[in-house]
């Protein structure tokens, strides 16, 4: 199939069918105008690949609002970063519908029947443009800088409005279902959390009305459980150390590193390296092993994780690298026990604070082996994994699902843009 046209950006803009507008500037929104709660603002930081990331959210007043009415966005606008990292944008969605226009950002509105703004959307997630858009804006620069002239500049692919749409459609169909997969991992992550806090925070157990509490060196437990170190009930494994030259996109065995551990605690196979150097057994990292980053400990992230590699895809185990360690339960403690100690206990939070260094915080294995905890008694651990592995399992077959439909869709995305398949017989 022969390639779609294109059209500029900025032929778009002069015939009125786009709209580029820069955020309000400093001295129209400053830092004491910002308020706990009210209107999300969308900074840089806020900008995905397509999405929001909705960590550190600012707010503005409706007052504020009001007076730089201008800049509130509707759905369908495609906000980008003008600083760092401007190959990324945001689609605005029904559900930011009305929120606001960052200082640090462009929009892009459409008002074309030309262009289905969702289109442009996934269009902007090729790698094509983005190497384009890196190329654009980096200039020798320290930091990426983008500006109108460079948006105008992009040249849109313009197919039919109606092949536009059924591509998004084909598309979004993919995004859909893996929103839906990361809400289920949301439920069932909270349902572990909350069960873990309920027996072992907060002590309601089955059965804690029979046991009283006793002191212990880190304050009242309930009799019967213990205070141990954590090299007494598991073991701790460095990761290996490398060299570029080890790593390849294919063959060897997947690499597993500080990349593989998302923000919110899962684990990515996507984007993986393959490593092709000498390592031990004690590199190896199976599936369903628990691994926590020793590098990069800053307080946004999550630093412990189950390995989700799948034997049929990926290999039957993968190597890790000196940024993360893997934690092994000794016979005694239950693997799903200490996961969701790992995770939903205060653990990493008071580790963190021993992590030391002058650019990049690192945290020493021994801050981890030396960490004292309660461990409570044998037969309700074993409870307690009996009823949260099922579901750690289904958060694994989850992510694995998404990691695929992420795959098939970045597989599909610059065919059907470029017009190298036809819609119908995507």
């Amino acid at each position: 199939m022969a390639a779609f046209s294109r059209v500029p950006v900025g032929e778009l803009v002069a015939a009125g069918e786009a709209e580029l507008k820069t955020g309000p500037f400093g001295t129209q929104l400053k830092a004491s105008e910002y308020v706990e709660h009210g209107t999300p603002v969308i900074n840089v930081r806020n900008i995905g690949f397509g999405d929001i990331k909705a960590d550190k959210l600012e707010f503005i007043s409706p007052t504020t609002r009001n007076r730089l009415s201008s800049h509130i966005l509707k759905r369908g606008d495609i906000v980008f970063g003008r600083k760092g990292a401007v190959e990324r944008h945001v689609f605005i969605r029904q559900e930011q519908d009305g929120w606001f226009q960052g200082s640090d950002c462009l929009r892009l509105r459409f008002a074309s029947r030309r262009i289905e703004p969702l289109f442009a959307s996934y269009y902007f997630l090729t790698s094509e443009h983005q190497r384009w858009m890196m190329n654009q804006c980096s200039h020798g620069a320290t930091m990426a800088s983008l500006n109108q002239g460079i948006l105008e500049r992009i040249e849109l692919p313009l197919p039919s409005l109606s092949t536009q749409r059924r591509i998004a459609d084909i598309l979004s169909g993919y995004d859909e279902l893996i929103e839906n997969s990361q809400r289920r991992i949301k439920i069932l992550e909270a349902m572990a959390r909350a069960l873990y806090r309920e027996w072992f925070v907060k002590f309601r157990y089955p059965g804690h009305e029979k046991h009283r509490c006793v002191a212990s060196p880190i304050g009242e437990i309930p009799q019967g459980w213990d205070v141990k170190k954590m090299r007494d009930v598991t073991d701790t494994f460095r990761g290996r150390s490398y060299r570029s030259v080890d790593l390849a996109d294919e063959g060897g065995l997947p690499f597993l590193n500080l990349k593989c551990i998302d923000r919110d605690g899962g684990f990515r196979r996507s984007g993986l390296k393959r490593y092709t150097g000498e390592y031990k057994n004690l590199h190896v990292a199976k599936k369903g092993d628990i691994v926590m980053a020793v590098t990069d400990m800053t307080q946004e992230r999550r630093i412990v994780a189950r390995v989700a590699l799948v034997p049929t895809l990926d290999a039957e185990f993968g190597i890790f690298s000196m940024d993360l360690v893997r934690i092994q339960a000794k016979p005694s403690l239950p693997r799903a026990f200490l996961y969701s100690f790992l995770r939903y206990s205060s653990f990493a939070d008071e580790v963190k604070q021993h992590a030391n260094g002058a650019n990049v915080l690192h945290l020493s294995p021994d801050r981890i082996t030396d960490y004292r905890f309660v461990v409570p008694t044998a037969g309700l651990t074993a409870h307690y994994a009996n009823l949260v592995a099922p579901v750690l399992d289904e958060i694994d077959t989850l992510e694995n699902k998404i990691e695929n439909m992420l795959r098939t869709r970045n597989l599909l995305l610059p065919r059907l843009l470029s017009g190298q398949i036809e819609v119908k017989a995507a």
